[in-house]
């Protein structure tokens, strides 16, 4: 509980920030640039966990 994540890829879905909020994570630092972003940062507000966006891709294909 009260831990926080990061990671290097956007999150498509909301079923991620779901998943770390079941976790215990408070807060996530994400690349972004997914198409769903505003619905992940809905999600993410919904389950009262700060999402900071980077717009800053660390993982490219």
């Amino acid at each position: 509980k009260g831990a926080v994540c990061a990671s290097d890829a956007f999150f498509p879905f909301t079923d991620a920030v779901e998943a770390l909020a079941g976790e215990g994570i408070v807060a996530v630092i994400v690349p972004g640039g997914a198409k769903r972003d505003e619905e992940v940062q809905a999600a993410a507000e919904r389950m009262e966990m700060s999402l900071l966006f980077t717009n800053d891709r660390h993982f490219r294909h």
